[in-house]
C-alpha cells in the first residue's frame, strides 16, 4: 500500500514550526560559518557574497538532511516489504495504520502545546544518536557545501517524535522505494521552512513562537490523525478520504 505522498507533504510543512523550535537556532549558526581564511591575509567579506555562501550552505545542510529521511524511509518500509511473507500481514498493517494516525494526533497535540507526551518517543532514538553525534565532531567546521552536506546528513537522525511519526507511514508503504518517497515528501514539506530559519534566523523563530502560528498548524496536524482514525473505524472504505489521509 502507497500512501498519498501529497498530505505526507502538508504534515511536513505544518509540522515544520517544531523544526523552528528544534533546529532553527543550529541551521541559522551554520549558515554564517565563516570561510577559512590564510593566516596574514585579509579578507573583505563583501554582502552579497555572503548571502550565497549561506543560501548555499543551507541548501547543502537540506540535502544532507532529507538525504537521511529518505534513508530511514527505506530502511523502514524495507522492513515491512521483507516481513509481506507473514500470514499475520493484514493485522500488521491494520495495528501499523491505527499508530500511524494516533501519531499524528499526538503531534498535533504537541504542535498546540495541549499535549506534550509524544516528547517520550524521541528518547528512543537516543541510541542511534549516541552513535551519529560524535561524528559531527569529525566532519570539522562546516564551511564548505560538502561539510554542510555531510553535517545535514547526520543531523537527520536526530531524535524527533514528528519524523518518527511519518516512518510508521513509511513502513506502512510496504516497500523500500515507496518508504524512501514519503520521507521524501516529509522532508520537502519541511524544506521552506528550514530554508527560511537558515537565511532569517531568529526574526522568523520569534514569529514560529507565536500561540496562533502553533495551534492553528497543530489543528490541522491533528485533523489529518483524526480523519484517519475516523476512517479506519469506517473498515477503510475505498473513497475520496484516501486524499487526505497520510497512512494508505
Amino acid at each position: 500500500m502507497s500512501p498519498s505522498l501529497f498530505p505526507v507533504f502538508v504534515v511536513g510543512l505544518l509540522g515544520s514550526v517544531h523544526c523552528g523550535a528544534m533546529c532553527g537556532g543550529i541551521v541559522g549558526a551554520l549558515s554564517v560559518t565563516p570561510p577559512r581564511t590564510r593566516a596574514g591575509v585579509a579578507v573583505i567579506a563583501l554582502r552579497p557574497a555572503i548571502a550565497d555562501r549561506a543560501g548555499l550552505h543551507v541548501a547543502a545542510y537540506n540535502a544532507g538532511r532529507l538525504a537521511s529521511y529518505m534513508t530511514a524511509g527505506a530502511l523502514a518500509g524495507g522492513v515491512a516489504q521483507g516481513a509481506s511473507a507473514l500470514t499475520a500481514l493484514p493485522a500488521l498493517q491494520a495495528g501499523a495504520y491505527w499508530l500511524a494516525n494516533a501519531m499524528l494526533v499526538a503531534l498535533g497535540l504537541h504542535l498546540m502545546n495541549a499535549w506534550s507526551g509524544i516528547a517520550h518517543i524521541e528518547r528512543a532514538g537516543q541510541l542511534v544518536w549516541r552513535h551519529a553525534r560524535p561524528q559531527l565532531a569529525r566532519i570539522g567546521p562546516p564551511d564548505t557545501p560538502g561539510r554542510m552536506f555531510a553535517a545535514g546528513a547526520l543531523w537527520g537522525w536526530l531524535p524527533c517524535a514528528m519524523v518518527y511519526s511519518v516512518l510508521v507511514t513509511a513502513m506502512l508503504s510496504g516497500s523500500i522505494v515507496s518508504g524512501a518517497l514519503t520521507m521524501l515528501a516529509f522532508g520537502l514539506g519541511t524544506l521552506p521552512m528550514m530554508l527560511a530559519l537558515g537565511l532569517l534566523g531568529a526574526r522568523l523563530r520569534g514569529w514560529l513562537r507565536l500561540p496562533a502560528v502553533r495551534i492553528g498548524c497543530g489543528a490541522l496536524v491533528l485533523a489529518f490523525g483524526v480523519t484517519g482514525l475516523l476512517r479506519a473505524v469506517g473498515g477503510l472504505p475505498p473513497s475520496w478520504l484516501h486524499l487526505v489521509c497520510v497512512a494508505p
